[in-house]
């Protein structure tokens, strides 16, 4: 039999979620998309569909769908300049600039800030 007047343990608080972790997860799958290439593909649908729960995510989640599709239009251009021989340059630049970005994304993220904009040409998020 049990004592009325004890109390029940009280419950544990629950654990405080991050409203950035869907951008977070997504910088991920880009990561990963260098290695992975269908992962990009997987981080611009999450995107997409998480998109408008968080305004300071949303300023990422714009930032992520436009890297996306400037990425793909760059990797266009890049494997028709291949047949004249500078293709490659072009592709290097695409590694550099979409690495920039989910890197400078990711810290922003990580610090709990908003995309605001970018520097030098679109490279770095600010």
């Amino acid at each position: 039999m049990t004592d009325p007047t004890t109390t029940p343990p009280p419950a544990p608080a629950p654990a405080s979620k991050d409203p950035l972790l869907p951008v977070k997860i997504v910088y991920g799958l880009y990561a990963v998309g260098y290695f992975v290439g269908l992962t990009s593909l997987a981080g611009l649908i999450y995107a997409y569909i998480t998109r408008g729960s968080d305004p300071v995510a949303d300023s990422h989640f714009t930032f992520q769908i436009r890297t996306f599709w400037i990425g793909l239009g760059l990797a266009i251009v890049a494997v028709v300049l291949l047949a004249v021989g500078i293709g490659f340059f072009v592709w290097l630049f695409l590694v550099v600039w979409g690495l920039t970005r989910v890197i400078s994304g990711f810290v922003l993220a990580n610090d709990g800030r908003p995309i605001s904009g970018t520097k030098y040409a679109g490279i770095l998020a600010v």
